[in-house]
């Protein structure tokens, strides 16, 4: 049976292409000849044009983010602009929660939790 294909993404290209997933092989960027990041078979590119999705994405996988698929389908929610990045980054400067989790909430609590000791 034929694997399926998931996606790799070259960021200084901003290119997406679809492959069959080998982790023996190292992919490489038809442009640039840079290696292809693995970003799961649940991704759907930006338009090249569209530079801020791009560094929302740039973010996202820099922090080890990626997008497969879960039992339920989809990869679950993911930050689509940097204003909802840079939301997420000061809950998790904030609370202290890794900022890899913090990126992937649905929402963001409004005050962050407090911690031992702390008197209102």
């Amino acid at each position: 049976m034929a694997h399926a294909k998931t996606s790799y993404v070259c960021l200084p290209c901003r290119a997406s292409y679809k492959q069959p997933y080998d982790t023996d092989r190292e992919r490489i960027c038809p442009r640039c000849a840079q290696p292809l990041i693995h970003v799961g078979s649940a991704f759907a590119a930006p338009r090249r044009r569209d530079t801020a999705a791009w560094r929302t994405l740039s973010v996202l996988l820099h922090a080890g983010v990626r997008f497969h698929k879960s039992c339920c389908g989809g990869p679950g929610f993911r930050p689509r602009t940097l204003g909802e990045v840079r939301e997420r980054m000061t809950y998790a400067r904030r609370s202290g929660e890794p900022f890899a989790r913090s990126l992937v909430r649905p929402e963001v609590p409004s005050a962050p939790p407090r911690g031992r000791g702390e008197r209102r």
